[in-house]
């Protein structure tokens, strides 16, 4: 009688685990193959994501001893005519743009250098940073913001989701989600343009933002977050995450008040505002969707509708003018979360129009199987233009 129980519970367990293995992958689009979708016009951004091997490390530290403030000007002539090179003391090698935001003036801020538990690091021993291009120009490059204020740790900024806040004096402020040993706080910059540089004003951290991925800024020093988990400690997350446990949520902070609006997530991630301000937009990576909500005058949310895809749907950036979604993908997140160099995660952008309608018109923009981009996070459009961000590979400007 004890073997047959023993054996029946056994039987039970492998069943169990069988059926949450499948559930795990479903999750994950683990057997997925993207379909290849090109754009007309691309070219790599330079001064992100190139990679360097030691050897080439070694040769342009001999050759080249400038000053750190004479970066800007030199590394582009460093660069001009490769895709391989950069100088490893001056911009990171392989971190991606993982977040990304443009100004209405066409000044656009990329979140670079991230590390996030249980994702691939090329570089985890460089401080992330917060570049910035201009894409009025021809050809424009990136340069790296300096960041001042005398409370600000540099050498442990980790940074993550970006948004940005305009007021009425047309000051623009940056909020910059960031993991500090893998903690999770809102760093409230204040943009100088002229000196091209980040002014740092506070650091925000809170019990009910533990984990925070995204953020969709509301004033200078308020706005609604995602929390891709609901633990802080990444043992902690990588278990709630293995299990499906749908905890995640969405909170939205203001120095009078902060509340949870939302939860039962796996895996909230990108977060976005409509450009007439009355609905906000939630990616939930992890069961492939996208939920919209009614934003109300006392910053509640109402669920109004949600979309399903086939692809891990991360960052959201929203067009001002046509007010089109714009989302960045992972078409196979078991490459995500477990980097093979032989078989890299793919990229893909979806484009999604009059989303509050009955029938949205869902559009694969771009998608690649991983050769020139590995990991796509984030898309967002300027002008007729493309750029494409990645969690930790390179970023790429696009014609439409």
């Amino acid at each position: 009688m004890a073997k047959l129980i023993g054996l029946t519970l056994v039987g039970l367990l492998l069943a169990f685990y069988k059926n949450h293995q499948s559930s795990y992958q479903t999750r994950l689009a683990a057997v997925r193959e993207v379909t290849p979708v090109e754009l007309p016009n691309c070219d790599l951004i330079k001064g992100i994501g190139m990679y360097m091997d030691e050897e080439v490390k070694y040769e342009l530290r001999q050759r080249f001893t400038f000053k750190r403030e004479e970066m800007n000007e030199r590394i582009a002539s460093v660069l001009q005519d490769s895709e391989t090179v950069s100088p490893p003391a001056f911009l990171p090698a392989e971190t991606g743009a993982e977040d990304l935001e443009i100004l209405p003036n066409g000044l656009a801020f990329f979140s670079t250098g991230l590390e996030y538990p249980g994702i691939k690091s090329f570089d985890p021993n460089t401080p992330g940073k917060i570049l910035l291009m201009n894409l009025n120009e021809k050809n424009p490059a990136v340069l790296e913001l300096e960041i001042t204020g005398n409370n600000f740790d540099k050498s442990s900024f980790n940074p993550h989701g970006v948004s940005t806040f305009t007021d009425e004096d047309n000051a623009v402020y940056l909020l910059v989600v960031n993991h500090p040993d893998f903690k999770s706080t809102v760093e409230v910059f204040k943009f100088q343009e002229e000196e091209r540089s980040l002014l740092h004003l506070r650091t925000i951290t809170h019990e009910l933002l533990p984990s925070i991925n995204d953020i969709a800024a509301v004033g200078p020093e308020s706005f609604y977050a995602t929390n891709d988990h609901y633990f802080a400690d990444p043992y902690l997350k990588s278990w709630e995450m293995y299990l499906g446990l749908s905890w995640s949520n969405v909170v939205y902070y203001s120095p009078d008040k902060v509340q949870v609006l939302a939860e039962g997530f796996d895996f909230a991630n990108g977060i976005g505002i409509s450009p007439n301000g009355k609905h906000v937009y939630i990616a939930e990576l992890l069961a492939h969707k996208i939920h919209v909500y009614e934003k109300h005058a006392n910053w509640t949310l109402t669920p109004l509708k949600t979309l399903n895809f086939d692809t891990l749907v991360d960052n959201i950036s929203v067009d001002p003018v046509t007010g089109d979604l714009w989302v960045g993908c992972h078409p196979n997140g078991m490459r995500i979360f477990f980097y093979d160099a032989e078989n890299p995660p793919g990229s893909e952008v979806l484009r999604i129009q009059n989303i509050l309608s009955e029938e949205p018109k869902v559009t694969v923009v771009y998608a690649e199987n991983g050769t020139v981009l590995q990991g796509s996070t984030v898309a967002s459009v300027y002008k007729g233009k493309l750029l494409i961000g990645t969690v930790y590979h390179r970023a790429l400007y696009c014609d439409l």
